[in-house]
Parts: structure tokens; sequence; C-alpha cells
């Protein structure tokens, strides 16, 4: 049985190497902390090319033998597997906000969704049944099968320590594949906490494994031979980065990239569905989501009311330590994002940006990595608040005259990952759904994060290679194909005793 977790795991994270905590050799750490209070909690072992290698090694043992596994045996896995998280969400939980900072409620939050592909996952009987055709010639039949790749990667960030490794492990492991997961070394003892759940559910030593570490250890896992295929969330130019070296070295790669999303508010739509969604989605998670709106563009003269219902709402949001009671959003994950994000607000104010509300001068805790929530109104495109990727609580407002303006604006930018249209307008929300150039939209849904039997990803600079996250996409980019074409003598002609009766 799985032993008591505490929420400090360890002084020390180490690596999960066949189904054990395994310290680094590397001689080289780096620093855990609580953002809340900026006290380091922890050292993390960052793993070298040769460790690397040898968890590597140890995967592809364990991958020719999880591959031989039935279909139902690797299902009840999963299925335990789901019920341990289940079970045992509110320590997860508590060891994400120590180290992350998000409060609690977000979470659980982020671990209910990644329990969904869990279960996406317990179908996968189902989900790798081939196709068959019976005399696709005289005599011939011909049928597919899906088959695992072996060993496979997972390099994720620090914004959702459980939610993405989720996103993959469960349906590479489901398919028959061994996964090598890479955490933020911001954030890394949710990786060790699932590790554990895994083996307590019954998974195979070195079928799922952990290594820590920094560019040394992504490089190792980009270049490594005997790792197959490798998926990542992160920003663009790392997305980039790991989309090129890994196919480079012949690689699958899903690499999923940064975002600034926009959500279209059009001058019908009810004002405070809008301000309420616009809120919750800009800055739950002190901004630091994927798919957080960064850019509210309003439409003619529902602007003026726009920004002032939101700024209604932000004094009300409670900024503070995650793990206490009552708080609404917390702090950032480092003190240099923090610093950096608040510079973002420095320049936008400087490039002519109105400052409706200051997180700068906001009430918070004097201690850990805190910045209030921020408003800008009168953003212009070519601002940076507008062009970059800010990863924190600051909300652009965007003031065009028509829709098609508004339109042309999403559509124009480098990231498509989500966008969202407010509207009481159903054939403007359909224009909208058909013209609009990003991967996942919402309709009077601001966060539009598709549910596990679907699958996750933008456009443009938002993905790199043509495979989306988890759902049906997930279960391909783990398998490969194969087809059978086969002939089989008939027995009533055949020159072999059979055993069959003959005809004449």
């Amino acid at each position: 049985m799985l032993a008591h977790i505490v929420v400090r795991m360890s002084e020390r994270v180490s690596h999960w190497i066949d189904g054990q905590v395994v310290a680094g050799t590397s001689g080289r750490t780096a620093p855990v902390h609580n953002p809340a209070t900026g006290a380091v909690t922890a050292e993390v072992d960052l793993a070298s090319a040769s460790e690397v290698a040898a968890v590597v090694a140890r995967a592809g043992e364990a991958a020719r033998a999880w591959r031989g596994s039935s279909l139902s045996q690797r299902a009840a896995v999963l299925f335990a597997f789901r019920e341990l998280l289940h079970d045992r969400s509110d320590e997860l939980a508590r060891i994400i906000t120590s180290e992350h900072g998000k409060v609690h409620a977000d979470a659980l939050g982020e671990i209910a969704r990644g329990l969904e592909n869990v279960e996406f996952a317990t179908g996968v009987p189902q989900l790798l049944k081939g196709g068959y055709s019976e005399q696709a010639a005289s005599g011939v039949d011909v049928y597919d099968i899906r088959q695992p790749l072996g060993v496979v990667a997972g390099i994720t960030p620090f914004n959702f320590p459980a939610m993405v490794p989720l996103w993959m492990c469960a349906n590479a492991i489901a398919c028959g594949n061994a996964f090598v997961l890479k955490p933020s070394e911001k954030d890394p003892s949710a990786a060790l906490f699932i590790a554990r759940l895994w083996k307590e559910a019954g998974l195979p030593d070195g079928v799922f494994s952990v290594v820590h570490g920094d560019k040394e250890a992504v490089d190792a896992l980009l270049v490594h031979p005997d790792v197959a295929a490798v998926s990542f969330v992160g920003s663009t130019p790392i997305a980039k980065y790991i989309y090129e070296t890994g196919t480079a070295h012949g690689k699958r790669v899903q690499a999923l990239g940064g975002a600034k999303n926009h959500a279209l508010v059009l001058p019908d739509a009810d004002l405070d569905v809008a301000a309420d969604a616009i809120v919750s989605a800009a800055y739950g998670a002190a901004g630091e989501r994927c798919m957080a709106l960064s850019v509210a563009v309003a439409v003619g003269d529902i602007a003026d009311p726009l920004v002032d219902a939101i700024a209604l709402r932000l004094p009300k949001l409670v900024v503070g330590d995650g793990a206490a009671e009552g708080t609404d959003m917390g702090p950032l994950i480092t003190r240099e994002h923090r610093d950096k994000v608040a510079g973002y607000v420095d320049a936008g104010e400087a490039q002519g940006a109105t400052v409706v509300v200051d997180g700068r001068a906001a009430d918070v805790p004097a201690d850990g990595f805190f910045l209030g929530t921020t408003l800008l109104d009168n953003v212009t495109p070519e601002m940076t608040v507008y062009t970059d990727e800010i990863f924190g609580p600051v909300l652009g407002v965007v003031r065009v005259d028509t829709y098609d303006e508004g339109l042309a604006l999403i559509n124009a930018n480098r990231y498509a990952n989500g966008t969202a249209i407010f509207t009481r307008d159903g054939g403007a929300a359909r224009r909208f759904q058909y013209d609009v150039e990003v991967g996942m939209v919402g309709i009077n849904v601001p966060i539009p994060v598709p549910v596990a039997y679907y699958s996750f990803g933008g456009w443009k600079d938002s993905l790199f290679g043509d495979t989306h996250m988890y759902g049906p996409e997930g279960i391909s980019f783990y398998t490969r194909g194969k087809v059978i074409t086969s002939r089989w003598p008939d027995p009533a002609t055949s020159s072999v005793d059979l055993g069959f009766p003959r005809t004449r």
C-alpha cells in the first residue's frame, strides 16, 4: 500500500526510477519555493544526460514487457489509478498549492480535468479497435491494427503540474508504452505523487518514470535514439525548439506553445455574464494558464460599461496565500516572473494604455511573489502588452467599432490557442465559429478547454506539428498503424489436408 503522503514530501525531490525514489548523481540541484512566502522548501535534483540515458534504458525494458499485457489488464490498472487519484485529490491539490501557489480550489479543478483524461483512457479496449474488410479481393482479407511506440516522453510546464502530465501519460500507458516524465523543476513534487499512485494501482515498475532536470535533461530526451515520441506544453519559443530538435532526430513531436487569447464582446452581450466570465478567465490561477483570457475586444458602445463592470469586480478578489481559506488568487510562480509581469504593466502605461486597476499598487502580502489584478484600457496592437504572452494577472481591453474589425484583429494575431465570443445573437456566434482562425472556440464560454473525448490544441504559433493533445488524437499519437493483407488456402481446394470435408 502507498505510504501516507504529506504536503511537504521531502526536503530533497529526487527522480522516480524503476518504481522507487532514486537520488540524483549529477551533483546539480535547483531550489523549490513556496511562492506565497518566498521561502525555499526543497532542492530538486537535476539529471545529467547519462542519468536520462539510464532512465530511458530501464523504460525500454519495461515497455517491451508492458506491450505484451492484455487490454483488459491495462484497463484494470487505469481504473485502479483513477480511483486512487480521485480519492487522494485533496492531498495532491495541497502539494500543488504549496509549490505553484494557485488556490486550493484551482488545484482541485486542475486534478479534475486530468482525471477526465484518465477516465477516457480506461476505454482503451474500445479505443484501439481496428477495422476489418473481408474479401477485399478473392480470398483476401485486409485489416488494420495500432501498436505502441515503445518509450515516449513528456516535458511539462509549471502551471499545471498534475493536469498536463495526465493529458499525456494516461493515453500513452493505456496504449502500451512506457512513459518518461520530465516535469518543471519549479514545482516537481506533484510528479512523484502521481508516480506513487501508478505504483499502487499495479503499474509494473519502469512503465512510468520521473526524471527531474533543466535543459540538459530536455536535450538528452530529444536526441536519445530510443525515445520514439515527445509531448510538450510550454512557451512558443521552447515549443519551436522542442519540435525542431525532436523531429530532426526522427521523433514524433506534439509541441503546444503560447497563447494570447481574445474574447470578442458584442454590443448585445449580457454584460454581467460577460464580465463575470472574463474576470474568472483572466485572473484565475494568477493568469498563469495557456487558456487565460488576455485581451477583451469590446465592440462599439459596450466598451465603457464592460470596462466599468470588470473594474467593479476586481477589488472583490482576495489575493493571498492559496492555502488560506477565502483566497481567490494566489502568487506568481517566481519573483523574477512577478517582476517581468509588472514590467509589462510599466511598458503598457508608458506606451499609452490607460491603467484602470493597478496591480502594482495593490494591497498584497509583502512576502511571496504577489502582484494584484491589473486592468488596462485603450490597448492597441502595437503595444507589448498586446503582442507578448504576459502569463500573469493582466487584462487588456482593445476597442473596435465593428464585429468585422474585431474578427480581423483576432485572426491577425500570431497566437491562435483559444478564443471566445459573448453575444445573444446565434447567427453572429455561428459566423464567428466559422470565420475565426483559432483552434479552440467558446461561445459564451470563456475558457473553451475541450472535454477529454475531444482533443486540445491551437493553431499558428500555438502549435508546432499537426497533432493535438489527449483524446482521439492522443491515442493516434502514441500508436502507429499497421495494415495486414492476408490470404489463406481455401480448405476445399488446398492440397494440404486441413481436416475439412472436401467438395467436388
